[in-house]
């Protein structure tokens, strides 16, 4: 009797370990490739401020980088990219920047961008859905790019509002 019970136990261990290990696989398959199909696209950039940066070719390397993001197929592109990013974006921020954009406001964007390439860079290296972070990083972007228009496209003469 208590080798029928010993070997009942040990046929139900082996069955239900291979169950988990077969749904583990199954799992990490479906996370390894990653849809690009629901995330936003970036924001255009206005034809005055187009042409202030024309010349900015640090940008212009941000911009190529930013636009791989949505060729990956998996996590391992995904992680190159996102490395690609961050180089971009320190080498963006040793560049001089162009007069206009030299301000406090661009430079804030720039860094809320940095840190959510370094969130999707976090998600990767611990193996968590990169989705969300991926998400809230191309919002970062587009205001990021956005804030540009708005440095462009602003009327209001703030030596007047300083001067005293």
């Amino acid at each position: 009797m208590p080798r029928l019970f010993f070997l009942a136990v040990v046929i139900l261990l082996i069955g239900s370990c291979k169950e988990e290990q077969a749904n583990t696989t199954n799992g990490e398959q479906a996370s390894y490739e990653i849809g690009t199909e629901k995330w936003a696209k970036k924001s255009s950039i206005g034809s005055k401020a187009n042409a202030i940066m024309g010349n900015w070719a640090e940008f212009q390397a941000l911009e190529v980088s930013f636009d791989a993001l949505y060729t990956v197929a998996n996590r391992d592109d995904l992680l190159l990219v996102v490395e690609g990013l961050i180089e971009k974006e320190d080498d963006l921020s040793a560049s001089e920047y162009p007069e206009e954009f030299g301000i406090p406001q661009i430079r804030g964007r720039q860094k809320m961008f940095r840190t959510f390439v370094l969130k999707v860079k976090g998600d990767l290296y611990y193996r968590l859905d990169p989705q969300a972070s991926v998400k809230e990083m191309i919002t970062a972007y587009n205001a990021f790019r956005n804030q540009f228009n708005v440095v462009v496209n602003n009327t209001l003469d703030t030596k007047l509002i300083f001067d005293e």
